[in-house]
């Protein structure tokens, strides 16, 4: 068969959006372009900004880094781009990941720098749960990496922080926040830059006492997770596949498994679940002023000076929550 987008050479992959039979070259070509599309379409970017790429060593953190590079070059973005990673403490997992990452560096010749959480927070994910046992392990990793992500990107100087949340990671979180009624959120997650979801406003706005929390950005906000696999197979780009030990018992694998037999029955599901959020009214107030949704007003922690919605943000009130009980 030959590919249907150039009519020459013969079609080696079956894009998974859309059914198209594509040459490699087109295909990339059209992963490429369509993420510069998203990049432009939703003003990701200034020109001359330092952007921090969250990377983990996975497929998705991999292609970003190698791509973004790519259309900065391509297209003039103009961008400083930096790898940071941060380093959760699991053994086993972040330390075999963290040395795909150190292969990045060298491959794509840009700077690293590596974050623990024992460093920033006293503690790393497997003390919790050795502590906490496995229950609630991921909200405890989820607060922490996000505050630890603005942390290292503000001590790097950079200006946003670029992630690798895919179509399927979106369409996950509108279920998820859809099944635990938090409408607010279900509605900002699908913007493709976004302020961190305990923080609505910049430093400057809840004060200059505040450590501000940094856009997020998702320039791979409409590729479906296997067109991402695809890409790195056939650019033959090394990445960590692994799954995290403790994820398995998260919530979200339950969503997970319900989007792919959906997606197996209706490809477009993962599409038009984003774009159903989107259609949601309050889905159109600008992600940086969330606090209208809430009417909570934003502060900086009387604890660490992190960006919160209360006195005391969420890392702090876990923290010492852990503190109290280990020396109970």
């Amino acid at each position: 068969m030959k590919c249907v987008y150039c009519g020459d050479a013969r079609a080696r992959v079956k894009r998974p959006k859309t059914a198209d039979a594509v040459c490699v070259e087109c295909f990339f070509r059209a992963f490429e372009r369509e993420v510069h599309e998203t990049i432009v379409r939703e003003r990701m970017f200034v020109h001359g900004e330092k952007v921090a790429i969250g990377a983990s060593g996975g497929k998705d953190s991999t292609v970003l880094a190698y791509v973004l590079q790519a259309l900065n070059a391509r297209y003039g973005y103009g961008l400083d781009l930096f790898l940071l990673s941060i380093d959760e403490g699991i053994a086993g997992y972040r330390d075999d990941s963290l040395r795909a990452v150190q292969q990045h560096q060298v491959q794509y010749e840009l700077p690293l720098y590596i974050l623990p959480y024992s460093e920033l927070f006293g503690w790393s994910m497997d003390q919790v749960v050795e502590q906490e046992g496995r229950r609630a392990n991921c909200t405890y990793c989820g607060v922490f990496r996000r505050q630890a992500l603005d942390r290292g990107a503000i001590k790097m100087n950079a200006d946003k922080i670029a992630t690798g949340h895919n179509a399927d990671d979106l369409a996950e979180t509108v279920l998820l926040n859809l099944l635990r009624g938090d409408f607010p959120r279900l509605t900002r997650c699908i913007h493709g830059v976004t302020m961190d979801e305990d923080c609505g406003q910049s430093g400057k706005e809840a004060g200059a006492a505040a450590l501000p929390s940094l856009p997020r950005v998702k320039p791979l906000k409409w590729c479906y997770e296997k067109e991402i696999v695809l890409y790195a197979y056939f650019k033959k780009l090394d990445y960590f596949a692994t799954e995290c030990i403790y994820s398995p018992e998260a919530y979200r694998g339950h969503v997970r498994a319900l989007i792919k037999d959906l997606e197996a029955v209706r490809p477009s599901t993962i599409a038009d679940t984003i774009v159903s959020a989107g259609l949601l009214p309050s889905a159109r107030v600008d992600p940086s002023r969330s606090s209208a949704l809430t009417g909570q007003t934003r502060r900086a922690c009387s604890v660490c000076g992190y960006l919160s919605s209360q006195s005391t943000c969420k890392a702090c009130l876990l923290l010492e929550s852990l503190n109290a009980r280990k020396h109970a």
